[in-house]
């Protein structure tokens, strides 16, 4: 049994502060696990975080319950962009009139990722910080270097049907799990977030991290900041946007390869302007060629276009075996999502 202490907070001062005291009591739990999980966590929705706790995966020591903070309200910036409060659900925000006007890209994501009931209990700064399904960093009785570094990833020489196929390492090839976060990434958001020294902004972009020699560390945030909020930019692709997400079965369920695809196309010579394609499913984090994403401009609109650009993305990739059909899968699918940006059927 993962025994651990609870606390709740009323205010971001009062989460902050709590997040980095341990308290007498939380000593006397015993020796904490293997592992580099801060002993301290957060918790809102719980989504994840609680089958983390129950799977063996994670082993917090105290748990500060930040549901009570007024941290939940979507509303209008003086940018002209858009706030996302960090509890803000999933749910509500999907179906919120002004994501739903100006960023439909954003809750088409939203409604393709896990089941209603979960989208309802799920937060939006929860959703950042999910951990990656691989099958062996949910089982505890295997080695994994995201649990433990330098114990090994049996994804390599194993079953590796879902994992990563770009912007992987030698110790990890797991992928990053959220249809949030890919649309997130081709719309540039900005995290905001608070902690002991104050408040920053991280680029979304920097947000996530690759692998390398260190798999276990997921984000750029500190183990003592809070995620308050999340910040759309004024444009939002609302006239040329798509979100596609291939799967096993239709619904509740994590994406084989996914695609934000958003385009400002000049509506008089039918040229690109601007072009965001971030890619999910393949890789540790949202991933995104800026280089490709460059080679449309100035570009018509058209298939080889698409084609093309699709092909850079995907030039460096690389399978496991299990996984090689992600690659054309990913080609495919990026060709595919731009045409629907643009508003082509596709059969």
């Amino acid at each position: 049994m993962n025994r651990f202490e609870y606390a709740r907070s009323g205010s971001v001062h009062d989460a902050l502060r709590a997040i980095r005291q341990v308290p007498a009591m939380v000593d006397a739990l015993g020796p904490e696990p293997l592992g580099t999980d801060p002993p301290m966590k957060f918790i809102a929705g719980g989504t994840n975080l609680l089958d983390l706790v129950k799977e063996n995966v994670m082993h917090p020591r105290l748990l500060v319950d930040i549901n009570g903070l007024p941290l939940d309200r979507i509303q209008p910036t003086a940018e002209g962009g858009l706030l996302l409060g960090a509890l803000a659900r999933n749910a509500d925000t999907a179906y919120h009139p002004l994501v739903q006007e100006r960023y439909p890209l954003l809750s088409a994501a939203i409604l393709a990722g896990a089941s209603p009931q979960l989208r309802n209990m799920a937060t939006n700064g929860g959703n950042l910080l999910q951990r990656t399904r691989c099958y062996y960093f949910y089982d505890a009785g295997v080695p994994c270097n995201k649990r433990q570094p330098g114990s090994g990833c049996p994804a390599r020489g194993g079953l590796n049907r879902i994992h990563a196929v770009l912007g992987a390492s030698p110790q990890c090839i797991a992928t990053h799990p959220s249809d949030m976060c890919v649309a997130l990434a081709a719309l540039e958001a900005v995290v905001l977030v608070s902690g002991p020294q104050g408040d920053r902004r991280i680029a979304f972009a920097d947000f996530h991290r690759l692998p390398g020699d260190r798999p276990d560390i997921d984000t750029t945030l500190a183990a003592d900041e809070l995620i308050t909020g999340i910040a759309l930019p004024p444009e939002g692709f609302g006239r040329h946007s798509a979100y596609l997400k291939l799967r096993d079965r239709q619904s509740y369920a994590f994406a084989l390869v996914s695609v934000a695809a958003a385009l400002e196309i000049d509506e008089a010579s039918g040229e690109i302007r601007e072009a965001r394609v971030a890619l999910g499913g393949v890789a540790h984090k949202p991933w995104r060629d800026r280089e490709a994403e460059r080679s449309l401009i100035g570009r018509r609109a058209v298939p080889a276009a698409f084609e093309a650009m699709a092909a850079m993305v995907l030039a460096d990739a690389q399978g496991c075996g299990h996984n090689d059909f992600k690659i054309p899968m990913a080609h495919r699918a990026v060709v595919r999502a731009l045409e629907r940006a643009c508003g082509v059927e596709v059969a």
